[in-house]
């Protein structure tokens, strides 16, 4: 079969795009996706998203261990479904900082900057919460903050983080990023609202469009220089080859487009080599680059039960899906993510580069727990929990192959904490993040605080932290965008060496954004878009 485009991943990237490039009935376009179709409600269910870790919807990665967390392996969630990651996270709409895409423009890459990308985020945008230049109001993807749900935890949180001296910042998404507020969610009438319920559902009735489900691209083909399709297996059957007129586009994410371009040829020679592979273009920047956002957790007990942990118990479970399902209230319309702050640390004045998620949920004391696998929660006690995080990483991680055959994973060595400047700001994030759950806006909710059980020491709270420490699972970067030797892609995304090749989705930043990393995704394929129905190639 042939198509004018292939795009290979149905994530957040992968569904947009399809969108767009399907939208002139001229061209004809294949999406194609190694998981199946959206039928765990989990999915669908805004507070069901912790449930879907380590499913069949999940990818399953696996760091490799840690030097600086204890030896620790950190798991490394990827959606593996229509809709991808955008169908399995927690739903946050951050877009990140000017400077963010401001840098990106002054190290090269035109029309990347602030005010290039600003209409790529509203175009797609609808938000009917916030009306002014920086949203959108006629998109596909719904903006908005739940009012289904609401602990009276969140606003706490926010009044908290102004006693200890951050802004109240009703939208960290305009002008002025910093401050503490409420978060705004990719959530519409109560049900998760993802690329492929936005982007994707509405459109694929349409006759020039085709998704493929279930099936796994192992490598892109080549000849003289030039992309002209993919092999592929469908559901585990021998492959066959899809043919591009135009272009192959991968969009498989962060972890899944190094890998494929390698599998293809397409990396440095050496590594390629030892792996058996013939190298069609020396690309030394492939897997490189990788960069990741981490939090962990300051726990606190509640007095009382009007939080999220009590909603584990069989029977109150049933309550809540029985508000959900019938009165369309309740815990379930929201996601366990309620409000946020971000911050500048000693080390980045007057620039963001810590921010807090915060949760009216708390995984239990101790370290036996497991952030990312909810059968593990021992403790059904409400509670609620600050999770400091660092947003601009100075450490640098990579992307191996483990083998030549498609099906293993790569080997991912984030190489967390590693730079001395991440250790010091994520150590400083961590204890504002205890000031403020001290503080004496959680007076009349706070029990006690149990997380960090010891915060006598820096060395005790650093304890905590290693120990602790997870990802948000916003990998970036391993295909970078730019001019320099690592660079694998140029500033239209366009694969350098290779015609008729592009990677569109977050492993082309050069450098990762200050905040969630959802949003920038699909400005990314916006822009992405744009670029290849306007290319004159």
């Amino acid at each position: 079969m042939t198509y004018d485009y292939i795009i290979i991943g149905a994530g957040s990237a992968g569904c947009l795009l399809a969108n767009r490039l399907s939208s002139d009935p001229a061209n004809s376009v294949l999406l194609v996706e190694a998981g199946g179709p959206v039928r765990n409600p989990n999915i669908i269910i805004p507070a069901g998203y912790p449930r879907l870790h380590r499913t069949s919807v999940d990818w399953g990665y696996w760091s490799e261990p840690q030097e600086h967390l204890l030896g620790r392996k950190l798991y490394l969630p990827r959606g593996k479904v229509l809709g991808g990651s955008s169908s399995t996270n927690a739903m946050a709409y951050v877009r990140g900082n000017r400077a963010d895409y401001d840098d990106w423009a002054e190290s090269g890459n035109e029309g990347w900057g602030y005010d290039d990308i600003l209409p790529y985020f509203t175009r797609h945008e609808s938000n009917a919460d916030i009306v002014n230049r920086f949203h959108g109001q006629d998109g596909e993807l719904n903006v908005e903050f739940p009012s289904r749900y609401r602990s009276p935890f969140a606003e706490s949180f926010v009044n908290a983080c102004e006693e200890k001296g951050f802004d109240r910042n009703d939208d960290y998404n305009g002008k002025e990023q910093a401050g503490a507020g409420l978060f705004q969610f990719t959530i519409k009438d109560g049900r998760r609202h993802s690329a492929y319920t936005a982007f994707l559902k509405p459109v694929m009735a349409r006759k020039n469009l085709r998704v493929l489900t279930n099936t796994h691209v192992v490598r892109v083909v080549v000849k003289n220089d030039r992309a002209v399709g993919v092999m592929a297996e469908e559901n585990g059957k021998s492959q066959q080859l899809l043919s591009a007129r135009k272009e192959v586009i991968l969009s498989a994410g962060s972890f899944g487009s190094p890998q494929l371009l390698m599998l293809s040829g397409i990396g440095a020679k050496a590594e390629l080599g030892q792996n058996g592979i013939d190298c069609v273009c020396d690309a030394p920047g492939v897997g490189k680059n990788l960069q990741d956002h981490l939090f962990c957790p300051i726990g606190a007990l509640s007095k009382q039960q009007i939080g999220q942990n009590h909603y584990v118990r069989p029977f109150q479970m049933a309550r809540a899906a029985l508000d959900y399902l019938v009165r369309g209230k309740g815990v379930l319309n929201n996601s366990p993510l309620e409000a946020v702050a971000f911050g500048s640390s000693s080390l980045s004045p007057g620039r963001v580069d810590f921010q807090f998620h915060f949760s009216s949920f708390h995984v239990g004391e101790g370290y036996d727990s497991d952030f990312h696998n909810y059968r593990t929660f021992p403790d059904r006690e409400d509670g609620f929990t600050v999770l400091p995080s660092l947003l601009r990483p100075a450490s640098r991680g990579t992307l191996h192959l483990r083998s030549r055959h498609p099906q293993d994973h790569p080997v991912i060595q984030p190489n967390f904490l590693s730079h001395e400047d991440d250790r010091k700001v994520m150590l400083e994030a961590t204890k504002k993040a205890i000031e403020v759950m001290e503080a004496d806006a959680f007076s009349r909710h706070r029990k006690r605080r149990f997380s960090p059980p010891d915060i006598s020491s820096d060395d005790a709270i650093w304890l905590h932290i290693q120990r602790q420490v997870e990802t948000i699972y916003h990998p970036v970067g391993t295909c970078k965008m730019g001019h320099d030797e690592l660079a694998v892609v140029d500033e239209k995304l366009r694969v350098r060496g290779i015609d008729n090749l592009r990677v569109v989705d977050a492993s082309v930043m050069p450098t990762i954004v200050s905040g969630n990393t959802n949003a920038p995704v699909y400005m990314i394929a916006e822009k992405g878009a744009d670029m290849i129905l306007n290319s004159s190639d």
